[in-house]
């Protein structure tokens, strides 16, 4: 493993252990030239993925850009990492054991929209307004009262 400090191309494994979910390991390493300690994260891949967009690009599944997209939808909110990170691992499982290897932007959106909802309808609403590319604040109250409808039901 390359060194994100020196960019030296070996490193030691100090100390493995699975992630708290078990989805994971997470390994403690130290470079051999400069000494830095730095952590990696070894996760079980299926397939390959690939996302396509609505203009018809296609790009490879990328965990860390939805953990991001959902992280800053639940910023300030009371949400854990531990929760996205279950809610990121799970989508991606699911995309994974569909058995296809091309995945609709859309249908990945809709997964996301689908878990921030049981999360936090505060980051749900955030989401909602980039994915659903709400124009003006009229947009934000109609999703929000249908937001609050379905809760109170």
């Amino acid at each position: 493993m390359r060194c994100p400090f020196c960019f030296h191309a070996d490193s030691q494994v100090k100390d493995s252990r699975p992630t708290e979910d078990g989805a994971s390991i997470r390994r403690r390493r130290q470079c051999e030239s400069c000494g830095a300690r730095f952590s990696t994260f070894e996760r079980v891949q299926l397939r390959d993925l690939t996302v396509v967009k609505k203009n018809g690009d296609r790009q490879p599944f990328d965990r860390s850009k939805l953990e991001q997209s959902i992280s800053i939808s639940a910023r300030k909110r009371p949400v854990t990492t531990e929760q996205i990170e279950r809610l990121v691992s799970s989508i991606q499982r699911q995309l994974e054991t569909s058995g296809e290897s091309e995945i609709n932007a859309a249908r990945v959106g809709e997964m996301v929209m689908d878990g921030l909802q049981q999360l936090d309808s505060v980051a749900y609403i955030r989401f909602a307004s980039v994915y659903k590319d709400f124009r003006e604040a009229k947009d934000f109250e109609d999703f929000a009262g249908s937001v609050a409808e379905q809760e109170g039901e």
